[in-house]
């Protein structure tokens, strides 16, 4: 019996930890087989289009890498750094979280809410001063 053939990758081919970050998947929860080789661009498309059951069930359940869990618990991946949550949560441990939060991840939300308030209102001042043919720092 052979091994399986392990294809590289190349200038057409994505390595399995880049498609992966593309995906949303922790890595080595995915197959080995996923975890060996590199996926052309047109295998990367079929998996967004026609995700097997694996893809689907993991994007579900977790595990959740890193960028993954921190949109899920609305905060940056600095402030799971922070609080020494830097690992990778199944989807009912972030339920569990949200559902009873710990003080540390209240103030990352609310910290993060605010900032991104806080840019919104910028943005759309910059806007309105756009449309009005208003610029910047101009008296």
């Amino acid at each position: 019996m052979t091994e399986p053939e392990v294809r590289p990758p190349s200038s057409t081919a994505m390595k399995p930890l880049t498609a992966a970050k593309k995906l949303g998947i922790y890595l080595p929860a995915a197959p080995e087989e996923f975890q060996r080789n590199a996926l052309t661009h047109a295998e990367f498309a079929e998996l967004l289009q026609n995700p097997p059951q694996w893809l689907t069930d993991l994007r579900a359940t977790g595990p959740h890498p890193r960028p993954e869990v921190a949109r899920k618990l609305g905060v940056t991946v600095a402030a799971l750094k922070r609080n020494d949550m830097d690992r990778p949560l199944t989807t009912g441990e972030i339920k569990d979280l949200l559902a009873d939060q710990p003080e540390w991840l209240r103030k990352a939300r609310t910290t993060l809410a605010e900032e991104r308030a806080a840019a919104a209102a910028r943005e759309a001042t910059a806007g309105d001063a756009a449309k009005n043919g208003d610029t910047p720092d101009e008296e």
